[in-house]
């Protein structure tokens, strides 16, 4: 048994009852490294977290469904991700990470295997920015997909990078809020910038993350999620971040369940949040 799965077992349940349908927009799983390696140039090495441990967590909360989003650990070797979608089809889907090598049919088999979306690391500690000329070619070729992109940027590359994003052809997805640097305020530009972005009808924010820009019990997350959720009621998503590489303390998940009803304050918010945005995205049977 993995250390994930032991960890899952010790955490509580949250007092917070998730709606029927609720999807963990943002997971991952790890492994296990005998079965799918980790790539050798990873600036990483997680614990393993293999789909059991995901499903297990995934019961303790109440979360129906799910996007498993491809972590740079693995680099561009998916099989983890669509090993775990194809064990339960119908609840999974599934962010990959691809580069040139990548051919038509190689995508056609990411979409058979319940892939909805590409994902580009701009954070400087995970290796910074892409080479930008391979970025372009992959947005060319998801666009007649359905596809969309997810950004993981840091709070001060928002604003040097949003002229870019702007003119993306494709919907597009912010990770983790931006990694926002709560200390600023709501009024500092990055989040400014943020927001606007979050008003445009192929933008997607994830108010997930609360716990890499706040410490516990999260509070300071809580001004910039909820700005977020009421600019952007129909396309904002939130996620659990399972099982949250890089961060030094420990995290239940539970005490994330509880911070979505200070984001979302009433029950028609919430559907939207945790059931409808995340179904509409990613193809889910409402």
């Amino acid at each position: 048994m993995t250390t994930a799965l032991h960890a899952n077992e010790r955490r509580r349940k949250p007092d917070f009852i998730l709606p029927a349908g609720s999807c963990d927009a943002h997971c991952h799983v790890f492994g296990p490294g005998a079965v799918f390696p980790y790539a050798p140039d990873r600036r990483y090495t997680p614990e393993d977290a293999p789909k059991e441990a995901l499903a297990a967590l995934h019961e303790r909360l109440g979360v129906a469904r799910a996007v498993i989003v491809q972590a740079s650990c693995h680099g561009t070797d998916n099989r983890a991700m669509l090993d775990a979608i194809a064990w339960r089809p119908d609840r999974y889907r599934g962010v990959a990470i691809v580069d040139d090598s990548f051919d038509d049919r190689a995508y056609q088999q990411l979409d058979d295997g319940g892939v909805r979306g590409v994902r580009f690391n701009f954070v400087r500690h995970l290796g910074g920015a892409p080479d930008m000329n391979v970025f372009d070619r992959v947005i060319d070729r998801i666009r007649g997909r359905g596809w969309h992109v997810v950004l993981h940027l840091d709070a001060t590359d928002i604003e040097p990078l949003s002229d870019m994003i702007r003119r993306l052809p494709v919907p597009f997805i912010i990770d983790h809020m931006g990694r926002i640097d709560t200390k600023l305020g709501t009024q500092q530009p990055a989040f400014r910038t943020l927001l606007e972005l979050a008003r445009r009808e192929n933008c997607w924010v994830k108010v997930c993350g609360s716990e890499r820009i706040s410490d516990f019990p999260f509070d300071a997350a809580v001004p910039f999620a909820r700005a977020l959720v009421e600019a952007s009621p129909e396309r904002t998503l939130w996620g659990t971040d399972f099982p949250h590489p890089n961060l030094k303390a420990p995290v239940d998940e539970a005490d994330l369940v509880d911070l979505v009803t200070r984001f979302a304050i009433n029950a028609e918010e919430r559907q939207r949040l945790l059931v409808d945005n995340p179904a509409r995205l990613y193809g889910f049977a409402v």
